[in-house]
């Protein structure tokens, strides 16, 4: 079917499907959270035990990053994202057998493992099938998966979990996954030529000039990227590994409310990032250069992300969920939309490479936050985790306006093989956005 569609409709069924696999990449994440008090039991931990299992997948999803991005770059979107959900929902299906901590733990990591392929993968694929003036748009569309994920992850695991066990829940996530697998195999084409020459300006993606990894540690921008995530990345994280489970230790709602009410914030957020992203696309049209139209809409929704600081000094559970709405709108529009601006700042075949390293480097934020939350949490409390991280999105502006900049090799480099001259410091941005 995928190979009838006119190119003008196939890269929506594409994006389509990819929504999908953002979604239960989200799911399964976020199983861990919404399970912490009954996961604490029966494995019997406290919460610096529940921060090591955290940490165990983020750990391996941070080592992974990288090279997911460079398989990407190497070997293409399809086989790699392919095998990539086959084998987060084979580590879905692992931890729902799971007799003790350890298998528990194992399967945990290793869909840490698995998981990054998703966004490397994704960012290709927008790079290359669409021009810059529907980039950003189409690529909120498409990862808003990640929040869609979140939302429907509290009502449908309470559900599962509440009716069978938490076991089944963790097997139906698997089911599904592999079930995308099947379905991105099947539609997933390369772009024909005339799509391709008007996202990238070339009919081969192939043939555009790039930087070898080594240049790439030489730029930068790149350097600039990498600070952002792990500056800011650490706030989401805690959306989704610690939200949960403050809502229902700290501010008193039951498992059963925090599936009727859990999912309000990341709904909020992933509206609102849909829109924001429309709104940077919307100042390209109107004659702004596509990388200063995202540093404008992401230093204007940084300033809400310090709201957050509030949370510990106002308990009620409700008054935590909207200000973790408009905390997580912040969040995501940073998450959506620094991707974007490697598409960018980079040449296509180096976009995967650079948000691989990038996503290695937020992960490894959160690392380091995950391992203080689990420190502080129940020791000083959370007033001086919500000071931190009311921080961390108005320091990631400063990074982005001095450091972040186009970057272009000066004459067309094969990926994989070493350049003569290096890459130029300044470059015109038509060469990447073409036809905006």
């Amino acid at each position: 079917m995928a190979s009838l569609l006119p190119p003008n409709r196939r890269r929506w069924f594409i994006i389509l499907v990819i929504f999908l696999a953002i979604v239960f990449n989200y799911f399964d994440r976020q199983i861990l959270s919404i399970l912490k008090p009954v996961l604490k039991e029966e494995f019997s931990l406290d919460d610096s035990g529940y921060a090591v299992v955290v940490n165990i997948f983020t750990v391996c999803y941070a080592l992974m990053y990288p090279v997911t991005g460079w398989l990407v770059d190497r070997f293409g979107a399809k086989l790699t994202m392919f095998f990539g959900i086959i084998g987060w929902s084979l580590a879905c299906l692992g931890g729902g057998i799971s007799k003790s901590i350890g298998q528990f733990t194992f399967f945990r990591g290793m869909l840490g493992m698995a998981e990054p392929t998703n966004f490397p993968a994704q960012l290709r694929v927008i790079t290359i099938w669409f021009p810059g003036k529907m980039r950003a748009t189409a690529n909120s569309l498409c990862v808003a998966g990640s929040s869609i994920g979140a939302i429907i992850a509290p009502p449908l695991v309470a559900w599962l979990a509440l009716a069978f066990n938490w076991q089944f829940v963790f097997l139906v996530a698997g089911a599904v996954g592999l079930a995308i697998a099947v379905l991105w195999i099947f539609i997933y084409r390369e772009p024909p030529a005339e799509v391709a020459r008007e996202a990238v300006g070339t009919g081969n993606p192939a043939d555009s000039t790039a930087f070898t990894w080594r240049q790439l540690w030489g730029t930068r921008t790149l350097w600039g990227i990498l600070l952002i995530r792990f500056i800011s990345d650490p706030v989401w994280y805690f959306c989704l590994f610690w939200l949960p489970g403050y809502l229902q230790e700290e501010s008193g709602l039951s498992l059963q409310q925090m599936g009727m009410f859990g999912w309000i914030p990341f709904l909020v957020a992933d509206l609102g990032a849909i829109a924001t992203s429309a709104w940077s696309d919307r100042l390209v049209k109107k004659g702004k250069q596509p990388l200063m139209a995202r540093k404008i809409m992401l230093t204007s929704v940084a300033v809400l992300a310090p709201l957050c600081v509030l949370t510990p000094y106002i308990p009620n559970p409700f008054v935590t969920l909207f200000i973790f709405s408009i905390v997580g709108m912040a969040c995501l529009s940073w998450l959506f939309t620094v991707s974007v601006v490697v598409a960018e700042a980079f040449p296509v075949n180096n976009v995967a490479s650079v948000l691989g390293i990038a996503g290695g480097f937020g992960a490894a934020g959160a690392v380091v936050f995950n391992y203080f939350v689990g420190q502080l949490l129940g020791t000083l409390g959370a007033e001086r985790i919500f000071i931190s991280m009311a921080l961390l999105h108005p320091l990631a502006v400063l990074v982005l306006w001095t450091m972040v900049r186009p970057e272009r090799p000066k004459a067309k480099v094969s990926v994989g093989s070493e350049p003569s001259p290096t890459h130029a410091p300044q470059v015109n941005t038509s060469e990447l956005t073409l036809n905006v």
